[in-house]
């Protein structure tokens, strides 16, 4: 997965494709403005997840009236996660390509934006990310970026008033940050090499990043984040070795690291039943967590859905196995009393990135999100739902 824009890496100008207008319930109000919830509708996915202590919400974008997107000015989106969420986190916007269009520049009007929506709906709100490590996902200014003769000087300059500019802006309105995002290379398990690797030592780099976030937001979650996958093969296992020495070497240098983010971009890619892919993953995936919440790492996961590529066509039979795989993964983490916020990389499948990435070979749309591209639950939501209804274990704080 070396291709991998772990967080719907869609560049601002693409569109989506043209709305079907939906609601939420049944087919037949597909087509109207997604109204009140009934008081006798199902419980909401937060609310289950509050049961074990825990807390559920979704990846939103920026978004004006009348746009079809995954935002909470679209009415029909709005709805959905107004119905299920209780946590939101940007898709792109709080990345340096959006908020950082030159060297001496800042924009944050869209994050703006999008934290007056989570603040006037009471939602707390997670920050991601301070720094995406992949020097392909760099705005193109930073990539060709000259440090000059004391590299790792003005490096530390360039980091530092990022991370201050960003957590003194928003304060206390974001609650967790993901400081780093996918700093190991999976091919390898080494740190990756860019050029503000280069120029400050892999183990620098980040080091300074969590010391920075640590003192400009005391009170935020330090979250490190990365796509390591539960599936099994050679790139998947060195990529683990990679994260496990990383957190190793955070805990060594004492390096204010509080969580593991683990994505959770599960991937049915194999012509395997659920069972038999379940079966060659649960027990190495469980000595790697074993391992993570031994070195005293909470545990976050913070941008799930389900890449469907290798799934059957036939769509009822996709859409179960999808949540057979689905509920598997969620039931070995939610064993971990370590684990408390669980977020969606998106709640419907019009707006998932996983289209455009991987495609699958019938070109469909992906059916990765707990919802259908007319706004209707999915054997994936209830698959959700029974993961957290059956998690027992209390979550730790």
């Amino acid at each position: 997965m070396t291709h991998h824009p772990s967080d719907g890496s869609k560049s601002l100008s693409l569109t989506r494709r043209q709305a079907i207008a939906g609601g939420l319930a049944t087919a037949a109000t597909a087509c109207a403005t997604p109204g009140p919830i009934k008081t006798n509708a199902p419980a909401s996915l937060h609310a289950m997840a509050q049961r074990s202590g825990r807390r559920f919400g979704t990846a939103y974008a920026y978004g004006q009236p009348g746009q079809d997107r995954a935002s909470l000015a679209n009415p029909a989106y709005a709805a959905i996660v107004d119905r299920e969420c209780g946590l939101l986190v940007p898709e792109n916007e709080l990345k340096w390509q959006w908020t950082r269009p030159a060297a001496g520049t800042f924009t944050f009007q869209q994050f703006d934006t999008m934290v007056e929506q989570a603040r006037a709906r009471g939602l707390p709100l997670r920050g991601h990310t301070l720094f995406w490590t992949p020097d392909k996902w760099y705005p193109d200014w930073l990539r060709s970026f000259d440090f000059g003769a004391q590299p790792a000087r003005e490096a530390e300059r360039l980091l530092t008033e990022h991370v201050r500019t960003v957590c003194r802006r928003y304060g206390r309105a974001v609650y967790s940050y993901d400081v780093v995002n996918e700093a190991v290379q999976p091919e390898t398990g080494a740190i990756r090499d860019t050029v503000v690797t280069r120029a400050l030592g892999g183990e620098g780099f980040l080091d300074l990043m969590f010391h920075t976030a640590k003192a400009e937001a005391p009170h935020a979650e330090l979250v490190y984040n990365d796509y390591m996958s539960w599936e099994r093969g050679t790139e998947d296992e060195t990529h683990i070795v990679g994260v496990l020495k990383l957190l190793e070497g955070f805990r060594k240098r004492g390096t204010p690291v509080d969580a593991l983010g683990i994505q959770s971009h599960i991937r049915l890619l194999k012509p395997l039943s659920v069972a038999e892919i379940v079966r060659e993953s649960e027990g190495p995936w469980r000595r790697f967590l074993d391992e993570v919440v031994g070195m005293g790492y909470k545990l976050v996961i913070t941008e799930f859905d389900v890449n469907d590529q290798k799934a059957p066509d036939d769509i009822v039979v996709r859409d179960q196995m999808v949540a057979d795989y689905a509920r598997a993964y969620l039931d070995v983490m939610l064993a971990y009393p370590q684990l408390r916020d669980i977020l969606a990389w998106g709640m419907v499948d019009r707006y998932t990135w996983l289209t455009d990435f991987d495609p699958r070979a019938d070109k469909s749309i992906k059916r990765g999100t707990p919802y259908d591209s007319d706004f209707r639950p999915k054997p994936l939501r209830e698959a959700i739902a029974q993961a957290l209804r059956g998690a027992t274990t209390q979550a730790t704080a």
